[in-house]
């Protein structure tokens, strides 16, 4: 007589996968495997996905997990803006004044940065320097209600001329385009860099791929990074856009948002700002940041969202 215990059908395949286990585990976790799992499946099914689809897209995440660009996948495909969409939700239903508005944090921020106060010159060691026009950001760090928010420290990092980060892309010096700033006591900052151009996702790569697969395009607008920290308050992570850019409506990472487009002054005399290396009338953006209060300990931590999300 033979054993038939093994055999399976889709559904009774699927029930065993998620419930077959040695040990409690952990309950979240097993409920989320279990409903991606189910819905893998389904599309499997329901999308006649061949083996070969299958072992393809199997490699194709292997080689995005060796390429480092796993957080390019996540903001493309409308995860990262989905996060900070529920999070806002969240704060609407609680009643929590909102601050600037966040902004996905990418996957290049770099800790760590040269710390000045009250100012820094971003492009000091770049071959960016001289290959633009010289942008002076500067305003103030708020809290909810207007008030000053003194020695807020704030990171600041953008791409090159080339659309590259430091750390990430050859030939770049260690913290190139990316400085601390610790605010004043009345919450001012200010900066001097080059104006940074958009960017694409590098060609010939596993993200590159699947968005020609997909019929769309990569590029990002002209942008700047900032993550703000203050005990107190909730760490700020945004990102501001250059105006005027192509794709400042048609971020691939849909990260452009109301609020965060700069006002840009053209030609604004150097007087006064001779100590960020001034000397020839330069672009000026003016713009201050507004920080929540934080109502737990986890929303003041100051690493970043991978970083708290693995206790790194």
């Amino acid at each position: 007589m033979s054993n038939q215990k093994n055999e399976f059908t889709q559904q009774s395949l699927l029930e065993h996968v998620n419930s077959v286990k040695i040990a409690d585990g952990n309950p979240r976790a097993r409920a989320i495997v279990a409903r991606i799992v189910a819905d893998l499946f389904k599309a499997i099914d329901e999308l006649d996905v061949s083996p070969d689809e299958f072992w393809a897209a199997a490699d194709w995440l292997g080689r995005l997990g060796a390429s480092g660009q796993i957080g390019l996948i996540t903001a493309g495909l409308g995860f990262d803006r989905l996060l900070d969409i529920r999070m806002d939700e969240a704060d609407a239903k609680a009643g929590i004044a909102a601050g600037t508005p966040r902004a996905i944090e990418g996957p290049l921020y770099v800790p760590g940065a040269p710390l000045s106060k009250g100012e820094a010159v971003l492009d000091d060691d770049s071959d960016t320097r001289g290959t633009g026009k010289v942008l002076i950001m500067e305003g103030r760090v708020l809290d909810h209600a207007g008030q000053p928010v003194a020695n807020a420290i704030m990171d600041a990092w953008h791409a090159n001329k080339d659309g590259g980060y430091s750390h990430f892309f050859p030939g770049l010096k260690e913290f190139e385009l990316r400085r601390k700033i610790e605010t004043d006591a009345q919450g001012n900052y200010r900066f001097r860099t080059t104006l940074p151009p958009g960017y694409a996702i590098p060609p010939n790569s596993p993200t590159s791929e699947l968005f020609s697969l997909l019929g769309r395009h990569g590029h990002r607008p002209a942008h700047i990074h900032f993550h703000i920290v203050k005990e107190g308050h909730r760490t700020l992570t945004t990102q501001i856009n250059i105006p005027g850019d192509t794709y400042i409506d048609d971020d691939f990472a849909f990260a452009t948002r109301d609020g965060l487009v700069l006002k840009i002054e053209h030609d604004v005399s150097p007087a006064g700002y001779e100590s960020l290396g001034v000397d020839a009338p330069f672009e000026r953006a003016k713009f201050d940041f507004v920080m929540q209060l934080a109502l737990t300990e986890r929303d003041t931590d100051p690493r970043t969202r991978i970083a708290r999300a693995v206790g790194a």
